[in-house]
C-alpha cells in the first residue's frame, strides 16, 4: 500500500499523466477542460511542454518544410521576434480573458486560463509535426491537402480554446461567445494601450538625448 501511494505521488508520473491527459481534452473538451482545472488533471509542467513544442514546431517548419509551402530569407529574420509574435498575443489572451472574470462572473483563476490554453494548443504540434515531413513529398497538385490540414490544426485549437474557457469559467455556449469576443477586444485595447505607452517612452528618451546633446554643445 505504502509502494502504491509514493508511485502515485511521484511527481515523474503525475507530470507525464499530466501530459497524456491533452489527448483527451482534444477529444473530448468539455469533460476534459472541466477535469483539468476543476478536478485538477492538468499541471503547469505539462502545459509549459506543450507551449515549448508548439514554439519548437514554428521554428522547425522554417527550416524543413518544403519551399513550396514556405519561403524563409533567414538574412531578414529575427527568431526572438517571431517567437514574440506566438507568445505575445498568448500572453494578451490570457490577462485580457482573466481581467474580463470579474465582469462576467468567470470562475477561472489566471493560472488556469494559462493552463488551459496551452493543453488547448495540442493540435499545432501534434498535425503540424508529420505534416512539416509530408510536406517535402508531396508535389504542387497536393499543396491544397496540406493547407487544408495546416488549417485545421489551427482552428481545432481555436475552438478548444472557446471551449476551455467556457469550463473553466462555467459559461453557458451563448455567454461564452460573448466573452470571446469581449476578450478579443480587450486584447485591441491592451495593444493600443501599450503602443501609446511605448510611444511616449521614445519621445521622453528622444527629449532627453536632445537635451543632453545641447548641453555638451553649450558647454
Amino acid at each position: 500500500m505504502i509502494a502504491n501511494t509514493k508511485q502515485l505521488d511521484n511527481p515523474k508520473d503525475k507530470y507525464f499523466d499530466s501530459l497524456k491527459f491533452a489527448f483527451y481534452c482534444i477529444t473530448h473538451p468539455l469533460d476534459g477542460f472541466w477535469d483539468l482545472t476543476h478536478e485538477k488533471r492538468g499541471t503547469y509542467a505539462a502545459a509549459n511542454t506543450i507551449l515549448f513544442l508548439t514554439l519548437l514546431i514554428r521554428v522547425l517548419k522554417l527550416r524543413f518544410t518544403s519551399f513550396l509551402f514556405i519561403q524563409v530569407y533567414w538574412e531578414d529574420l529575427n527568431i526572438f521576434l517571431y517567437l514574440a509574435s506566438i507568445l505575445f498575443p498568448l500572453a494578451l489572451w490570457v490577462v485580457g480573458n482573466w481581467g474580463l472574470t470579474t465582469l462576467f462572473d468567470g470562475k477561472g483563476r489566471l493560472g488556469q486560463v494559462y493552463m488551459a490554453t496551452c493543453y488547448a494548443l495540442t493540435p499545432y504540434p501534434l498535425i503540424q509535426f508529420p505534416l512539416m515531413i509530408f510536406s517535402n513529398f508531396v508535389t504542387v497538385d497536393e499543396a491544397e491537402f496540406y493547407s487544408v490540414v495546416s488549417a485545421l490544426s489551427l482552428v481545432w485549437a481555436a475552438l478548444l480554446v472557446i471551449a476551455a474557457m467556457g469550463q473553466i469559467h462555467e459559461y453557458s455556449a451563448g455567454k461564452n461567445l460573448l466573452f470571446t469576443v469581449a476578450t478579443l477586444f480587450a486584447m485591441l485595447v491592451m495593444i493600443f494601450i501599450l503602443m501609446i505607452f511605448f510611444s511616449m517612452i521614445s519621445q521622453g528618451v528622444a527629449y532627453f538625448i536632445s537635451l543632453a546633446k545641447e548641453l555638451m554643445f553649450r558647454m
